[in-house]
């Protein structure tokens, strides 16, 4: 089924269809559900994980390194915990500042295009690119080739590896390695630094390490850089929410919340059953539709129509539930605040200028391209 859900089309009819089946079926021999309530319970339940009871995990063939995305705990909880501490609310808070000076630096007229320019690769992609650098400790010279690196990864969840996604794997490997060789000799304050020191106290393995950067690299962004992309055009599409959240711009983070609700990034999801659960057989997989469940009409009234003064009860899937919940939720709010924010008060005459191209995957739902222009 999941074939038919391209990244150049709407998916929610196809959803609706599978939502007609019932909360949780078996549609060409895998568990799809499109609930609200049976995802988020699969999601918390401690008898499905990530893994299959042999311990092989379903994704990348081995090429990227092992993280806690996609480990069970004990592991998972000793890796998270590790770096838990650089996305804080308190944290994050320290971040504001700086993102807002690059939001407002990426919308200065000086600095693009005066009048027409694409929000995808000169706005919502170089702000979290710039922000998780930041955090992790890169350089920005560094930094140029990330975001084409996370749109394969991304790809690489429908199309799997490919030799263009292992060559920018081993760029950044490469260059992680090297800024772990430099953090060893000169620590810094940064993500990078704070891990190798785990490292050396024996809390986590070399491989471990390596693993977590290029987790917290990849979710850093792709997740945010979606989320606005998403919600511009969704305020752009809805021209009464977008002169409302005008002219009451404390309403950025209902917009965040509304957006990742009605068009979550990351659209689904699966989990392992690790021992037979009712009618689920051990190993199998339950496929979690999140931009389904986010709709769920038993859930959210009118569930189809955007709406940021919605009251989110209870909370969208948009950053999963239970153990796996986003480390860098938090983080990837603030950015979607600001970024909403910045262009409601810099182009306030924003509007779409061409045809959107969507990205070719069924997991990650954005978009590739996304021409505007300021008046």
């Amino acid at each position: 089924m999941f074939e038919e859900l391209t990244g150049h089309e709407d998916p929610h009819p196809i959803y609706e269809q599978v939502r007609a089946l019932g909360p949780l079926v078996e549609v060409g021999g895998q568990w799809v559900t499109t609930s609200h309530a049976v995802s988020n319970k699969v999601l918390r339940d401690r008898r499905f994980g990530m893994r299959f009871t042999d311990g092989t995990y379903p994704g990348f063939a081995g090429l990227l390194p092992q993280s806690f995305l996609e480990l069970d705990p004990p592991d998972h909880t000793r890796l998270r915990r590790l770096a838990m501490p650089a996305f804080s609310p308190k944290k994050i808070d320290e971040y504001r500042t700086r993102v807002e000076k690059v939001a407002e630096s990426l919308l200065d007229p000086e600095n693009s295009n005066a009048g027409e320019f694409d929000l995808m690769t000169d706005f919502a992609a170089p702000l979290p690119i710039a922000v998780i650098s930041d955090l992790l400790g890169v350089p920005d010279s560094d930094t140029a080739e990330f975001a084409d690196y996370g749109a394969l990864v991304a790809r690489s969840f429908d199309t799997g590896v490919t030799g263009e996604m292992r060559h920018a794997n081993d760029k950044v490997l490469a260059l992680f390695e090297r800024l772990i060789a430099e953090r060893r000799a000169r620590p810094g304050d940064d993500v990078i630094s704070s891990l190798v020191a785990a490292e050396a106290e024996r809390k986590l393995t070399a491989q471990e390490l390596m693993g977590t950067l290029v987790l917290l690299l990849v979710a850093g962004f792709e997740t945010t850089v979606n989320l606005i992309g998403n919600g511009a055009r969704a305020l752009l599409d809805h021209p009464a929410q977008w002169a409302l959240f005008k002219a009451h711009p404390e309403l950025a983070s209902d917009v965040v919340e509304e957006t990742l609700r009605w068009a979550p990034p990351v659209q689904l999801t699966g989990r392992i059953a690790q021992e037979q659960v009712d009618d689920i057989r051990t190993d199998e997989m339950v496929n979690i539709i999140i931009g389904a469940a986010n709709r769920d009409p038993e859930v959210y009234p009118e569930p189809h129509r955007f709406d940021v003064m919605r009251v989110q009860k209870p909370e969208h899937l948009a950053f999963s539930s239970g153990i796996h919940y986003c480390l860098g939720a938090t983080l990837a709010r603030m950015e979607g605040e600001v970024a909403f924010r910045a262009l409601a008060r810099r182009m306030p005459e924003l509007r779409q200028n061409g045809p959107v191209i969507f990205r070719s995957s069924v997991t990650i739902r954005g978009l590739a391209s996304f021409p505007v222009s300021r008046s």
